[in-house]
């Protein structure tokens, strides 16, 4: 049974010049233990899905319909004052840039033993205590001394794993992570996305990470959402994304991520054009524009959205090319030039 189930959410935004359609009828569940990716570019609408799930549209412009079911419990229908009560016990998030998530006048340890306290009847000495205690689980030398820091003292990756203490702070049962190691170097990526996966074992919690980087979803990931245009356009096991994919935006992420596992024989090949403007998305298929093979559809793309429809074993793919046609431009056309990269 999943812990999280997500149901045609969409989250859309008033604005002068339109209606931004930052998520546009998405679903997928999650179970306890499991780990979800959800990948795409910038303005695909990642980072809108995990702030709605949180609750923290609630109370300004934006539209919410459609349904989140969190270990039972519907959210968009309940108030903001007890999605707030569930916000750091239940669920928690690592936000992308810890500096600005962090409070720049408190100290670090204040701001975890805040956190803590507000779900647990402690004293502060005992809240202290634990804060010290998930410095050092998150591997901070010297965690006593460091619980005094203010965030600024902090290097990018010990801010990141402070950001990792404080969400981890009150054992929440699921933990979204958005862009968990963008503007770290390579070494310290490797260290936290080690340091996620052993704490969700420890925990058991369910896990999401919102990125744009393909190799970070390799790692941790047991299913793949792949977004556009507020969308999902593909979903499916890593082994699917990764070995078996269907659309050719799924293909052109697949073919502008560098490989280190080779010696490089080619130039990336990047997607051409830009994403699209989530006021004026355009009609049909939201890719079409992009895709080099909307001319096979015969004038579907252009003016019908395709159905997220099922291959197999839980792999759907929102496009009109045929599931055939799909899988023969993969194994003839696009797998052997990924494979020269």
């Amino acid at each position: 049974m999943n812990f999280l189930d997500v149901k045609d959410l969409k989250i859309h935004f008033p604005t002068d010049d339109g209606l931004v359609r930052s998520v546009d009828g998405l679903s997928f569940g999650l179970e306890r233990g499991k780990t979800l990716g959800i990948v795409g570019e910038s303005g695909s609408g990642k980072s809108v899905t995990s702030l709605g799930i949180l609750g923290l549209h609630k109370g300004g412009r934006a539209r919410l319909s459609g349904e989140i079911w969190l270990d039972g419990e519907e959210l968009i229908g309940a108030s903001s004052e007890h999605v707030r009560r569930l916000r750091g016990k239940k669920m928690a998030m690592i936000f992308q840039d810890p500096l600005s998530s962090m409070h720049p006048f408190y100290t670090v340890g204040h701001q975890i033993i805040e956190a803590y306290r507000i779900h647990n009847d402690v004293s502060k000495q005992v809240a202290r205590k634990h804060a010290i205690d998930m410095l050092g689980r998150v591997g901070i030398p010297e965690p006593a001394r460091r619980v005094d820091s203010y965030p600024h003292e902090f290097s990018g990756g010990m801010r990141q794993r402070a950001m990792i203490a404080m969400a981890l702070s009150c054992d929440p049962e699921l933990l979204i992570a958005d862009e968990p190691t963008t503007a770290l170097d390579v070494t310290v990526q490797a260290q936290i996305l080690d340091l996620m996966r052993d704490l969700q074992r420890e925990f058991n919690s369910a896990l999401i990470i919102i990125t744009h980087d393909l190799g970070v979803v390799a790692e941790l990931s047991d299913d793949i959402l792949v977004m556009y245009g507020g969308k999902c356009v593909e979903y499916g096991t890593t082994e699917d994304i990764f070995y078996r994919p269907e659309h050719p935006y799924t293909w052109g992420l697949l073919g502008s991520m560098p490989r280190l596992d080779r010696e490089p024989t080619e130039r990336l090949l990047p997607i051409k054009g830009s994403p699209p403007s989530l006021i004026n998305v355009p009609p049909g298929c939201a890719f079409h524009p992009r895709c080099p093979y909307a001319e096979r559809t015969k004038g579907k793309a252009d003016t019908e959205v395709p159905a997220l429809a099922e291959t197999e074993g839980g792999h759907l793919v929102r496009c009109h090319l045929d599931r055939a046609e799909r899988q023969s431009l993969w194994e003839n056309e696009i797998k052997p030039v990924l494979e020269t990269q």
